[in-house]
C-alpha cells in the first residue's frame, strides 16, 4: 500500500502539470492560428482592395461604353443602314461585355446582376427600336430613334447599373 502511495505523490501532480501545459499550449496554439489569419487578411485585403476597385471602374466604364449615347456617337455613319446600324450596336455590346467578363470576379453578384440586366435592357431598346424603322432606312434615322426612346426612360440602364456600383464602392470604405 506504502508503494502505491509513494507512486501517486509523484504522478498525480506530474498529470495535473501535464495535462495544465496540455491546455496551455492548445489554447496558445488556437491564438496564435486566429493571429496568423487576422494577419493574413490584412494583407490579402491591402492587396485586393486595388482590384476590386480597378473592376468597378472597369465595370463602369463598360457600362459608359455600352450606353446608346455614346455607341450611337462612336458607331453611326452616314452609309450605314438602321440594319448595319443596329448590328454594329449590337456587336459592339457583346465585345465589350465578354472583353470585361472576368470584373465579375471582383464585384458582387447583385452589380454584375445590374449590369447583365442594363446590357440586356440596351439591346432590347435597340432591337425593338430597330423594328419601327425600314431595314434600308438611314443608319442616323435608327440612331435619332434609339436617342428618343432613351429620353422617355426616367432612368436609362446604364445609369441604374453605374448608380448601383457606385454606391457599392461607398459601402467598401465604410
Amino acid at each position: 500500500m506504502e508503494i502505491i502511495l509513494e507512486i501517486l505523490k509523484y504522478t498525480v501532480p506530474a498529470l495535473i502539470v501535464f495535462f495544465t501545459v496540455l491546455v496551455m499550449l492548445r489554447t496558445w496554439s488556437k491564438n496564435e492560428d486566429k493571429r496568423r489569419k487576422s494577419e493574413f487578411n490584412m494583407h490579402l485585403t491591402d492587396d485586393i482592395l486595388p482590384v476590386r476597385l480597378q473592376a468597378y471602374e472597369r465595370s463602369i466604364l463598360l457600362l459608359e461604353r455600352i450606353s446608346p449615347e455614346s455607341m450611337i456617337m462612336r458607331n453611326s455613319r452616314n452609309e450605314y443602314s438602321a440594319r448595319q446600324l443596329q448590328q454594329e450596336l449590337l456587336s459592339n455590346i457583346t465585345s465589350e461585355f465578354d472583353h470585361n467578363i472576368a470584373q465579375q470576379t471582383y464585384i458582387s453578384t447583385e452589380a454584375w446582376d445590374k449590369m447583365k440586366a442594363a446590357k440586356n435592357q440596351i439591346i432590347n431598346l435597340i432591337n425593338e427600336t430597330a423594328k419601327e424603322v425600314k431595314p434600308d432606312a438611314k443608319g442616323p434615322t435608327l440612331g435619332k430613334l434609339i436617342l428618343e426612346h432613351l429620353t422617355e426612360l426616367n432612368n436609362p440602364p446604364s445609369q441604374v447599373a453605374i448608380d448601383y456600383l457606385k454606391q457599392e464602392v461607398k459601402t467598401l470604405f465604410f
